[in-house]
């Protein structure tokens, strides 16, 4: 099932943070493609960008409990990244279900089985029934983002 997200960009400076960047719609190694590019700082207790969307328009719970992963076609600078996922249960900001890739400078497909997500932050199960955001993060050293995403969907193991 193929995804159409209306990503926004967040950065740290929501929480008095100094990294700074920007999201982009742009070709990107011959692929249109959103863009997360910027600086992470860890000054000033930041040290994230990222770019992320709600499945429903509405913010409310999307159920993929059919599915079993999520895909996506990356490329950027050859830097690890975060990919993090949200459900309804929870209730803090700092808590999500998460991995991370690396992010090669030549397109390839990635898959994320939700099986394989850890939960941060937090006891409860991820629960694809009650997914409601998807997260982009560059975060948690000083580097320069640069993280093309060209497409994105959920799948089921063949």
């Amino acid at each position: 099932m193929e995804l159409i997200p209306n990503w926004e960009y967040v950065a740290d400076r929501v929480m008095g943070g100094v990294s700074n960047g920007r999201m982009y719609h742009e070709i990107y190694n011959g692929h249109m493609a959103t863009v997360l590019r910027g600086n992470v700082s860890l000054d000033n207790n930041g040290g994230f960008i990222q770019i992320a969307f709600d499945l429903r328009s509405d913010g409310a719970r999307f159920d993929a409990n059919g599915w079993d992963g999520i895909a996506f076609e990356i490329c950027g600078n050859n830097e690890r990244y975060d990919v993090r996922f949200r459900t309804e249960k929870l209730t803090r900001p700092w808590q999500s279900f998460r991995t991370d890739f690396v992010a090669k400078s030549q397109w390839r497909s990635h898959k994320v089985p939700f099986e394989t997500l850890e939960a941060h932050k937090t006891d409860a199960r991820f629960d694809p029934a009650h997914l409601r955001r998807i997260s982009i993060l560059a975060i948690g050293r000083e580097f320069q983002a640069d993280v093309a995403i060209a497409r994105m969907r959920l799948y089921r193991f063949a």
